[in-house]
């Protein structure tokens, strides 16, 4: 049966008249002590939960137990190498490649493993801990992830970077997505907006702090310390989930073989399958093949109709991955585009803004992760504050309308930048743009208040974070080939002899390998202004994309209902320690 959204706003007045035989009553507990003491048997007589009962008669929410602190803390700090990992390697990547001597097919499957292996996942792991509870897929994702870690810091050649790679996105799409689906099973809806904003403080410090990690390990250190920096974090937050983290068993068939046949193994190959068949080609194309080579078309028209089949297919599972009725909600299913669109926009800029500083400003790889701090911290403190607004703004529709204008904004603005230098507009343009895409976060919101059944949260919060990581893919797709296309057209377009030093560039899929190389071309000022003008201009081409995008966010967020969010229900597993 559909879901019925209805937005939330204050009732009427009601006025309750009683009857002859309650006033009597009413007028017979004439002394404060029966009036205290009929309370006190109507409050014993009602069901109450652990959190109910520890709740003081002030209407104050319950204190929580160190036990749901120490949980927590667990929680941020798997959360953190999570988003540290996902975006420390790019940018020590070209420093692997050359001390293990890689190929450049071996560096794009390092860069692609992660992101990929993490996407496929995210349902997955949602779905087994639906069936299995959700400590055992915690249990493993961690595991996983170490062991990744461990065979990445060790590796003597590009296939073991590539292994600990697929390990760690692996693992890692596991914790992302059961920190979100255990931090809902341990709030109610009420005061999830408050936890999610103290989460996504570790969650955006390790995301947008990735690169300069990256960067001075690589530099400074060994760019083995990007594998090794996880496992103090996880020695920190492993034993305080094992110890602290106290939620309700699920129960589980008598025999392991009928539990296990509750599993929708079909439809987690059909996506699985699906997915990588799909994003893999448009992850090379234009790159290692052109667009329209069989190379590309054939995989991703594969992939395209085995995602279709899994779509008709979810309708037959009594226990499916992505249930059809989590797409009756409008304001889920526009939650949804706009968390596509939130990740387009993240992992674009997020990979492009570093690239602008070193091809446009000739900075460092270190000096363009500086470049971006003020964008960075500012973005974490906003964050935090955007879900914290929910209960002044009362609810989420008017902060995220806002946080769309912000972002249209703020993407922007980026295209006012030119060649040369210029400190304030280097450390200042990005800002805007960081606030509106900290705010989006608080998209995690409506889709989890769009479930009508509560044990739904954990797998609308998997498809949710799927379909983001999925714009993300796509977003550097789209990047990449703007980035070549307009390369290959405006360098042609120039007075420039594509000759000696700069002969690489004759082929554009060579132009983001060729950025390290301009600081120390020896090659006039006039010809080497002509070669930054066309890096500028590509960016700038993204920028406006983006913005583009942006935009249509916005007009998405016209379409979202305010729902009610005073619901008192735990998730599936509720927190009982």
């Amino acid at each position: 049966m559909a879901h019925s959204e209805t937005p939330f706003r204050p009732g009427p007045e009601i006025s309750i008249s009683a009857s002859p035989e309650e006033m009597d009553l009413e007028h017979s507990l004439d002394s404060p002590e029966k009036i205290e003491g009929e309370k006190n048997i109507l409050i014993a007589e009602l069901p109450a939960s652990e959190e109910q009962v520890n709740a003081d008669t002030s209407g104050r929410a319950p204190k929580k137990s160190w036990s749901f602190k120490f949980a927590f803390i667990g929680l941020a700090a798997t959360l953190f190498v999570f988003q540290l990992d996902a975006t420390c390697l790019g940018i020590a990547l070209p420093t692997i490649a050359a001390d293990l001597k890689g190929s450049s097919l071996e560096s794009f499957w390092a860069s692609l493993a992660y992101t990929l292996c993490g996407l496929v996942m995210q349902p997955v792991w949602a779905s087994i801990s639906n069936v299995f509870g959700r400590k055992p897929p915690l249990y493993a994702s961690m595991g996983l992830f170490f062991i990744g870690s461990i065979v990445f810091a060790t590796a003597q050649h590009m296939n073991f970077i590539i292994v600990g790679r697929v390990l760690q996105g692996l693992g890692g799409g596991g914790i992302d997505v059961l920190a979100e689906v255990i931090l809902a099973d341990m709030t109610t809806l009420e005061e999830r907006s408050t936890y999610i904003g103290l989460m996504s403080i570790p969650s955006a410090v390790g995301n947008i702090m990735g690169p300069t990690v990256g960067a001075l390990f690589s530099t400074y250190a060994t760019w083995r310390w990007v594998g090794w920096i996880n496992l103090p974090f996880l020695g920190v937050g492993m034993p305080l989930l094992f110890f602290f983290l106290k939620l309700r068993p699920v129960p589980l068939d008598t025999t392991l073989v009928r539990n296990l046949s509750r599993v929708d193994w079909i439809g987690m190959a059909l996506v699985v399958i699906g997915i990588t068949a799909f994003v893999v080609p448009l992850s090379w194309a234009g790159s290692l093949y052109p667009w329209a080579a069989w190379q590309t078309l054939l995989p991703m028209l594969l992939g395209a109709a085995v995602i279709v089949i899994f779509v008709f297919y979810e309708a037959k599972p009594t226990a499916p991955i992505i249930p059809h009725r989590l797409f009756h909600s409008k304001t889920g299913n526009v939650t949804l585009l706009g968390g596509f669109i939130h990740g387009i926009l993240l992992i674009s800029l997020l990979q492009y803004l570093p690239l602008l500083y070193q091809a446009v400003k000739l900075e460092t790889a270190i000096s363009s992760a500086v470049s971006l701090l003020p964008t960075s911290i500012i973005s974490v403190v906003f964050a935090a504050i955007s879900m914290m607004m929910v209960p002044l703004f009362g609810g989420y529709v008017w902060i995220l309308r806002l946080s769309w204008a912000i972002l249209t904004l703020g993407t922007g603005l980026l295209a006012l930048y030119d060649v040369g230098p210029s400190s304030s507009m280097r450390y200042g343009l990005p800002i805007l743009w960081g606030q509106g895409v900290a705010l989006l976060r608080l998209n995690i919101l409506p889709i989890q208040a769009s479930v009508k059944n509560v044990d739904d949260t954990g797998l609308v919060i998997g498809q949710f974070l799927s379909i983001r990581m999925f714009g993300g893919l796509i977003g550097l797709t789209i990047s990449s080939a703007i980035f070549n296309s307009v390369f290959s057209t405006s360098i042609s377009d120039t007075t420039v002899e594509l000759t000696g030093a700069l002969g690489p560039l004759k082929d554009a899929s060579n132009a983001v390998n060729f950025i390290d190389q301009l600081r120390s071309l020896d090659v006039p000022l006039t010809t080497l202004d002509q070669v930054l003008r066309v890096y500028l201009k590509c960016f700038r081409t993204i920028f406006y994309t983006m913005t583009g995008l942006s935009g249509l966010g916005l007009v998405t967020s016209l379409f979202l209902e305010e729902i009610n969010l005073k619901k008192q229900e735990l998730g599936k597993q509720r927190f009982e320690g």
